[in-house]
């Protein structure tokens, strides 16, 4: 499969779901602006293409486990995004009831089942959900996201080699977007050679452009299917770039000596109009654009009037969900 090969309805729900994460970060965005709430926010703008491609070679069934940056996953999975918003604004009717804010969100209704703001920390847990299928007998694949970051912890080789011995059903994810934190990938190693990480632990592995949602919906099928049919997991490694901060909205353009330069390039490279234009040869008319654009800022809106009109936790809860020894 390459990224010709898609149908104008398959590009276009890929479209869509790329616009709806876009849409709903930067409403977001320009809510923590404002300083109308103060949680924490990691935005993935810019980087939409990996978490909709690969949700979208996945059942409702099978397990995503992700990061600090993990609102386009929840919604490419098919979180509900009232909920997500609600979570946002820390309350009660958030999709982890008001307690985790921006970066500790689930939906185990549609396999969305958390994402933890420590690096590489849903990892291991990721292999572990696919040993456990595996032992039951079961077809469901595990993902784990994670930026390039997490690849310089621990857990990551010691979970890549779990998980090769044992031929588990987990898909490693990258999300290579060239920054941890406010450092560059070559202020950090030695050299840009992820993908390696996979070879030395005898992984089929992978570097695919992340921003081309027809290449990475085609490299996350054939990972699922790999998976599925019992022979292994797989890393592959997005190449993408985050438009906004580590954390927050601002653009971060006198962060290290490149970043400035390089958010010009990447605006060139944007996934949803990478897309659109793809969706142009297949026919589609502006009219058609301008609809799904409508019906994502309604449902964002609406999103966030609920949010707004939600009741925060009652403090009689506070105990409520935590874990603590007899």
């Amino acid at each position: 499969m390459t990224d010709q090969t898609l149908t104008r309805e398959q590009l276009s729900a890929l479209y869509r779901t790329m616009l709806r994460i876009r849409r709903f970060e930067e409403t977001v965005a320009d809510v923590v602006e404002n300083r109308e709430i103060s949680t924490p926010c990691h935005f993935c703008i810019g980087q939409e293409a990996p978490p909709t491609g690969v949700c979208a070679a996945l059942n409702d069934d099978d397990s995503i486990w992700g990061a600090h940056r993990s609102h386009g996953h929840y919604l490419a999975k098919g979180g509900d995004m009232r909920a997500l918003m609600a979570e946002i604004f820390c309350r009660s009717t958030g999709c982890s009831k008001g307690r985790g804010g921006s970066m500790h969100v689930c939906a185990p209704e549609v396999g969305v089942m958390g994402t933890v703001p420590i690096v590489a920390a849903t990892i291991p847990i990721a292999v572990g959900a696919a040993l456990a299928e595996k032992l039951r007998g079961r077809s469901r694949v595990s993902v784990s996201f994670f930026g390039d970051g997490a690849t310089e912890e621990g857990h990551f080789h010691e979970s890549l080699n779990l998980a090769c011995v044992n031929q588990l059903p987990v898909i490693f994810v990258c999300e290579n977007n060239l920054y941890s934190s406010h450092m560059g990938i070559f202020e950090r190693r030695r050299k840009d050679n992820i993908p390696d990480s996979g070879t030395a632990h005898g992984l089929p592995t992978l570097s695919v452009d992340g921003n081309n949602i027809g290449l990475v919906y085609a490299s996350a099928v054939n990972a699922v299917e790999r998976a599925r049919a019992g022979d292994g997991p797989t890393l592959i490694e997005y190449r993408t770039f985050r438009w906004r901060g580590h954390v927050g909205p601002s653009w971060d353009e006198d962060v290290g000596v490149k970043r400035k330069d390089e958010i010009r390039e990447w605006l060139e490279r944007d996934p949803i109009k990478h897309c659109e234009r793809r969706l142009q040869t297949l026919g589609v008319e502006q009219s058609e654009f301008d609809g799904v654009a409508a019906d994502v800022v309604a449902e964002v809106q609406d999103a966030l009037k609920f949010a707004r009109q939600s009741p925060k936790p009652s403090a009689s809860e506070v105990l409520q969900h935590v874990y603590r020894a007899a």
